[in-house]
């Protein structure tokens, strides 16, 4: 993968992206992302936003080498800090990472939202953590994507602010009000493969010499969850 070639993943990240947003990819790694929609005209204006010195090196490289100072600027910062009110950010994406540091990228970096109109989130594990902290500040879920990629299974949550609070239930918590509803395969093979890890976990929890009734039995109810919905 490269600025050219996108991952299955970041291709179905960039394809939400508005035309001629000004984004803030946050965990840019390489920089692969702005770049890409920078390469093709897609966007005013980017901050690759990185934490770390490394990877902050490759996303200045990368930006170099396609000739896109004028359009990229990479930021050494946590999180939502690479952001400045000037940026005029609109879009944000946080993608690659799990839903308890997304969610507390995006806690830690409130003041940062005022002018955001879209937030495109992809979190590896723990998406309900990402989707209860969207309906606790007020973001509405406009749409959900979930794809296959190198035997893993990809969640691309995309919403937007709102002034009435979205209300889901727990299993659109859990699952995803659009993923829920349309059910695809690559849905039905997480939650099979999630089905098959807590039935392994329960297995294991009773051979051991003291055995955790309280966890077997909430792993149960996950599973007759999860067999409900599929």
């Amino acid at each position: 993968m490269d600025s050219l070639h996108l991952s299955k993943r970041l291709a179905t990240v960039a394809k939400y992206v508005p035309d001629q947003a000004r984004m803030a990819d946050i965990g840019s790694d390489h920089a692969y992302l702005p770049a890409n929609l920078a390469l093709n005209s897609r966007i005013e204006f980017a901050i690759a936003g990185e934490v770390a010195k490394g990877p902050y090196q490759n996303a200045l490289a990368e930006i170099t080498n396609h000739h896109l100072t004028n359009v990229i600027e990479a930021r050494l910062a946590d999180g939502l800090a690479a952001i400045e009110t000037s940026d005029r950010i609109d879009t944000i994406t946080i993608a690659g990472m799990g839903g308890t540091l997304i969610s507390d990228i995006l806690e830690n970096g409130k003041d940062k939202l005022a002018q955001v109109n879209r937030l495109i989130l992809e979190p590896n594990v723990g998406a309900e953590i990402v989707r209860q902290w969207l309906v606790d500040n007020y973001f509405e879920i406009t749409t959900e994507e979930i794809l296959s990629e190198d035997q893993h299974v990809y969640e691309i949550i995309v919403a937007e602010p709102t002034d009435i609070k979205a209300v889901y239930d727990a299993q659109e918590i859990l699952f995803g009000p659009f993923l829920l509803h349309e059910k695809s395969v690559p849905f039905v093979e997480k939650w099979q493969g999630q089905v098959a890890h807590l039935e392994t976990a329960i297995q294991q929890m009773e051979q051991a010499q003291k055995v955790p009734a309280d966890k077997i039995k909430e792993f149960q109810q996950e599973i007759q969850l999860i067999k409900e919905v599929l």
